[in-house]
């Protein structure tokens, strides 16, 4: 068995892009601009925002972080985005989620504009997957097969097993698999039979949202397990995953952890994608 180790990739990731970065000022007169808006003070998401304002300043970029309070209106959050989309200063903007309740994650989402949507969830992003059309790729599912490449895993002709159907994980890393021509089961918790599927599975990916569900009776030796959850144990409080890591771990031939395992790619993918939205807009001029 071989850990994933995510934090090694996503870091020869940066550091590329930080070589790439230090060319710009020269060719372009100033460095890709990274503007992440935070409403609220949500645990998690406090820990989020301060890790990519410093994966900004390792890759040699610029970072903006805007806290707004928890009662901020829906409308003002909009009018927020408008005036950063209408900002030629900004190449890549997100608002981090989860948002507060009274306001609609859709409606922000689709106020971004699709060409500063480094998240990649905008819907004209979302078309451009599953059209083949250019696109921003969602950073999660791009680590995630960032992460079987450094690996050496290559999905041609694999079977695929996806446990979780939201846009953010589970449908683009589905498309993204068979793309790359695996054969691809797409499940979800009330799958019946899940353990059936999953013991079928040479590359496992699970981003179901619920603590250790994936137990090591449910795979089969030599299995490809790349673990998206990110929860607390509730019996001992510490961190883990989707997956019961140490009954998984035995069985399987490489295993991401948690943490340290799909996490940081994520982040590098932001960076990437804030690179590709400053080159796009350069291209543009």
């Amino acid at each position: 068995m071989k850990i994933i180790d995510g934090k090694q990739v996503s870091t020869s990731l940066k550091e590329a892009l930080r070589e790439q970065v230090a060319t710009f000022p020269e060719k372009f007169g100033r460095v890709p601009h990274l503007v992440v808006v935070r409403v609220g003070e949500d645990p998690a998401s406090v820990v989020y925002v301060r890790n990519k304002a410093k994966a900004c300043e390792a890759c040699g970029m610029r970072n903006t972080t805007i806290v707004l309070p928890e009662e901020t209106s829906e409308q003002a959050l909009l009018s927020q985005i408008q005036e950063l989309n209408a900002d030629e200063t900004v190449d890549g903007l997100l608002v981090q989620l989860p948002l507060p309740k009274h306001i609609s994650e859709a409606k922000v989402i689709e106020a971004i504009d699709h060409s500063k949507d480094v998240d990649g969830f905008h819907p004209r992003n979302v078309a451009g997957l599953w059209q083949k059309t250019p696109h921003m790729n969602p950073c999660t599912p791009a680590g995630i097969m960032k992460l079987l490449e450094a690996e050496g895993v290559d999905p041609k002709g694999k079977r695929a097993v996806v446990i979780g159907r939201s846009n953010i994980v589970g449908l683009p890393v589905a498309k993204m698999l068979l793309d790359a021509n695996a054969t691809v089961t797409l499940c979800h918790t009330r799958t019946v039979n899940l353990p059936e599927i999953t013991r079928q599975a040479e590359i496992l990916v699970v981003a179901a949202g619920r603590a250790k569900m994936v137990t090591g009776d449910m795979v089969s030796e030599g299995v490809v397990v790349i673990d998206v959850g990110m929860d607390r144990d509730p019996e001992t409080g510490k961190l883990c995953g989707d997956v019961d890591f140490d009954s998984v771990a035995p069985k399987a031939s490489a295993i991401t952890p948690v943490p340290g395992g799909v996490g940081p790619m994520t982040i590098a993918c932001l960076m990437e994608n804030t690179v590709a939205c400053f080159l796009n807009k350069q291209g543009n001029k």
